[in-house]
């Protein structure tokens, strides 16, 4: 593993001095003495078998408390065990053909939702491995399925890199599949909000749902905007950033208030701070470490963040160069 380089943005804590006899207007101005946050600490928690793995997604299972972990290049989907190093082959490579796979997540019902980029996502029961529907993109206009959450209604919302769309796939829906096909249809475009750029420019990447279901909140990787999509009305609102963007975000965690973000190619995590109605969000933290090497996605589970290393530019789809080996999924503690 390479040396750790941590760069964390500390934020200042004042203590008061409870001294008896003392009169507030001295405690008023008694100096602030800052409190250093423990660091951050980056190792492997689990490797995944093979040479040209490549991984982009990572999700926790609630109920078991397994994880998942999925190939970009061929497809194969990883399922990690806490205890074993090594994790196992859950679904192979080609599996009901896909030929990659990127986002993922883990619901409460016992699902994983698979996300095939060039096409949409397949739905597996964790228990029995079987495809409980797949919905798809119709027509010929570019696009780019990225990344999943699942709302507290079960209710599953996917962007669209290419496209600037946010996706919908309701309990609903997955019933009436009955395990075949269906078509994947749009939820919200969020093109006007994003505004206008290159062809071939991705935008919208990491997803996530509000622990009341209220709202969604989703990164522009190119814009460095985080939007926000009401789940009654629909509306579209671009959150106030402060101290920090989101340029380069990939994935994205929220746990009550906090929200991490993955920036891939520069190697960091940064932490903030979202209010309550999910409008604006202060950058509190950022780590920045090598050891990251190139993460794509993360997710918070039990001990700390597991955060996918892609390596994509390791002779992956972003670049020349060899992996090292093997490939795997780092434990971020402490951030």
């Amino acid at each position: 593993m390479p040396s750790l380089r941590t760069v964390a943005a500390v934020a200042g804590t004042t203590l008061a001095l409870a001294l008896a006899g003392t009169a507030p207007a001295a405690l008023a101005a008694a100096p602030a003495a800052p409190v250093a946050a423990p660091a951050a600490t980056v190792s492997t928690a689990f490797e995944l078998p093979g040479a040209r793995v490549y991984p982009e997604g990572v999700t926790a299972d609630p109920r078991t408390g397994d994880l998942y972990a999925a190939s970009y290049t061929d497809g194969t989907v990883f399922r990690m065990t806490p205890g074993r190093r090594v994790a196992e082959t859950f679904l192979p490579a080609g599996a009901d053909g896909r030929h990659t796979a990127n986002g993922l997540e883990a619901d409460r019902a016992g699902r994983l939702w698979v996300i095939d980029s060039t096409s949409g996502v397949t739905v597996y029961d964790t228990r029995t491995r079987k495809p409980l529907g797949r919905f798809e993109i119709e027509g010929d206009e570019p696009t780019f399925v990225n990344d999943v959450a699942i709302a507290p209604d079960g209710a599953a919302y996917l962007t669209d890199s290419a496209r600037a769309v946010v996706y919908r796939v309701t309990p609903r829906q997955l019933a009436r599949a009955h395990g075949g096909r269906a078509p994947l249809t749009p939820y919200a475009d969020l093109s006007d909000a994003v505004g206008r750029s290159a062809p071939g420019t991705y935008t919208l990447n990491g997803i996530v749902t509000d622990p009341a279901g209220r709202y969604l909140l989703t990164a522009d990787m190119t814009g460095g905007g985080l939007y926000r999509v009401d789940l009654t009305t629909r509306a579209v609102r671009k959150v106030a950033l402060e101290g920090g963007d989101m340029l380069h975000a990939d994935g994205l965690e929220l746990r009550g208030a906090t929200l991490w973000a993955v920036h891939n190619t520069v190697d960091t995590i940064s932490r903030w701070r979202v209010t309550r109605d999910g409008t604006a969000a202060r950058v509190e933290r950022r780590l920045t470490d090598e050891a990251l090497q190139l993460p794509t996605t993360l997710t918070w589970h039990r001990d700390g963040l597991y955060v996918v290393r892609s390596q994509f530019d390791k002779g992956g789809p972003m670049g020349d160069g060899t992996p090292s080996l093997p490939f795997s999924v780092a434990l971020v503690r402490g951030f």
